[in-house]
């Protein structure tokens, strides 16, 4: 444990960041499941809340800096794919 004030503060920022950073991923990996359950159980309506949800789950991610924006793009793109064969038939 430090014995410096600042890094006493800096080591319970880190932590309380770290925590908030792994609900954000954590969230991600949670509708990455529900967009794949939708999908897989064939509705449509369902595919679509869950992909919208989703995209604005990793925007607000990449953008609070808890995902690298080349992530977010890599994840985005990991659910269209997910999607797209599904609406087109």
């Amino acid at each position: 444990m430090a014995n410096i004030a600042s890094q006493k503060k800096r080591i319970l920022r880190a932590e309380r960041e770290r925590i908030e950073n792994r609900q954000h991923t954590s969230a991600i990996k949670t509708y990455f499941r529900r967009l794949e359950d939708a999908v897989g159980d064939g509705d449509s309506e369902r595919a679509a809340t869950e992909h919208r949800t989703l995209i604005s789950k990793i925007d607000k991610a990449v953008k609070t800096g808890a995902l690298h924006r080349n992530t977010g793009a890599r994840k985005k793109s990991r659910a269209a794919r997910i999607v797209r064969p599904h609406s087109e038939a």
